[in-house]
């Protein structure tokens, strides 16, 4: 049976003053799945677990992402996450900080059989 998308959220999510790409690829994701459910899999009578999540995430400095940080914020499902480079990176004037903005796209797909003619 062929992965079906149900579901695809958007996200934003940003480290204010901290710089940690992490904290805002987390944030992204937390954004794009906390504003309606993606438990999908319960209306096609399947476990949640059997769900497929795909998530790209897009920042300025990709290689300084926690991949297995982002993937748990998903309480369940087969998380695959993907890096690219993307979102802002916003430096201060006045002091050493500076803000970092990601961006998540999360798309969830089943394994659904194909509907016969």
């Amino acid at each position: 049976m062929p992965l079906t998308p149900l579901v695809m959220q958007f996200g934003v999510g940003t480290d204010i003053r901290g710089g940690d790409y992490t904290k805002a690829a987390k944030r992204a994701v937390d954004n794009a799945i906390r504003r309606n459910s993606v438990a999908v899999a319960d209306a096609f009578g399947q476990p949640r677990e059997a769900m497929q999540i795909k998530v790209a995430i897009g920042v300025a400095e990709p290689d300084q992402v926690d991949i297995a940080a982002v993937a748990s914020v998903f309480p369940y499902g087969d998380v695959e996450v993907e890096l690219q480079r993307g979102g802002l990176d916003i430096l201060h004037d006045t002091r050493a900080e500076k803000t970092v903005m990601a961006n998540a796209t999360v798309t969830v797909f089943l394994d659904l059989p194909t509907p016969s003619a």
